[in-house]
């Protein structure tokens, strides 16, 4: 049976005397990283507390595109040389092991060692990822995927951490948190962080919640930059719009812009040739909860165009600067921006822009 990351942690009874034994394997796996990371990190509580204390982690290093299968398969069959049970963790940022590794999966799930528990997390998780070898990890363990939260989930999202962290807060109050984080669960969770240091214990309501945290929901270019990557159009236009408000400058922001877009065309120019993506992201030192959303963006988009959104974010500062090309009117370089983020996360709106690869 499929559960959701917060379903997981409650079955592994941390907060129990004595916690329920692991199970041989465990895939957690999705588009929101604070719950994969945060299920992961339980599951990697509940080994120490079991006294499990080896650990292994497989992931594609240095040239690879994967990870090393006959060293996973190995090690599983290996007996322990430090403790008498391990945890081995295998990283799929992809979500698809491809078919060796669903074999070795299957294989390990069809006859787990006794010494060995198996940790797989994945940052990217639909429908079509599963497969017979998730089928084999639910079998003998646990899968759990972090599914978006949708907008009216958010709440519910909300409330149940405040309870987790010892806070009540009238409804009105978790609305409230709900729109000032604007979905960033992030965002939310360093509030409530906050919220547990600063509340005096009593019932928050939407004014105490008000005055304790901070606008999370401010629009800032990072945000407008994930947003972007990540094909929210419209958010990208709503956010723009409220920088603007807020009296920010284009030539401001454009150095950020620039620095995420060069980013994706190297990222681009790897995967073009057939090199190690994962690499290229520990070069250009990408963290791995961002980096769902740059693969997300190169499935739309392919290096040329990726070199020529660049190229674009140059004519944009030109503008902005009032150094537009020879004999045409520099124009308003807030909707030049605008276009250029809509063509980022939208390939249809990449009409707008004019130049090669557009």
């Amino acid at each position: 049976m499929e559960l959701r990351p917060e379903q997981l942690v409650s079955q592994l009874g941390l907060d129990q005397p004595a916690p329920p034994p692991l199970r041989p394997a465990y895939l957690i796996a999705g588009p929101e990283p604070l719950r994969v990371l945060e299920a992961a990190d339980a599951v990697r509580a509940a080994a120490r507390r079991q006294g499990i204390s080896e650990r292994e982690v497989f992931e594609a290093e240095g040239n690879q595109r994967e990870p090393d299968w006959n060293a996973l398969e190995s090690t599983f069959r290996a007996p322990s040389l430090f403790a008498s049970r391990r945890l081995v963790e295998l990283r799929l940022p992809s979500g698809k092991p491809g078919k060796e590794g669903a074999e070795v999966i299957s294989a390990f799930c069809a006859d787990p060692p006794g010494d060995v528990t198996l940790l797989i997390t994945a940052g990217e998780w639909s429908k079509q990822h599963g497969g017979k070898w998730s089928e084999a990890i639910g079998r003998i363990g646990q899968v759990a995927i972090a599914w978006a939260i949708k907008p009216h989930e958010l709440p519910e999202w909300i409330e149940r951490r405040l309870r987790a962290r010892g806070l009540r807060a009238d409804r009105d109050a978790v609305q409230g948190l709900a729109e000032r984080v604007d979905g960033n669960l992030l965002a939310a969770a360093q509030e409530i962080d906050k919220l547990a240091l600063l509340s005096d214990g009593s019932t928050l309501d939407r004014q105490a919640m008000e005055e304790l945290v901070a606008d999370a929901a401010r629009f800032d270019v990072f945000r407008v930059i994930d947003a972007a990557m990540n094909g929210q159009g419209a958010q990208v236009s709503r956010m723009l719009a409220g920088l603007r408000a807020e009296g920010e400058a284009v030539p401001a922001l454009l150095g950020m812009v620039v620095l995420e877009l060069q980013r994706g065309a190297a990222l681009a120019r790897v995967e073009a040739r057939g090199g190690n993506i994962s690499a290229e992201f520990k070069a250009q030192r990408i963290w791995d909860s961002k980096q769902p959303m740059y693969r997300r963006a190169l499935q739309r988009h392919d290096v040329r165009r990726c070199v020529a959104f660049v190229a674009q974010a140059g004519q944009v500062d030109r503008s902005a600067k009032g150094r537009g090309r020879p004999g045409l009117e520099p124009g308003d370089p807030w909707i030049a921006l605008e276009r250029l983020l809509l063509a980022v996360a939208e390939p249809r709106a990449a009409r707008l822009l004019a130049g090669p690869g557009a």
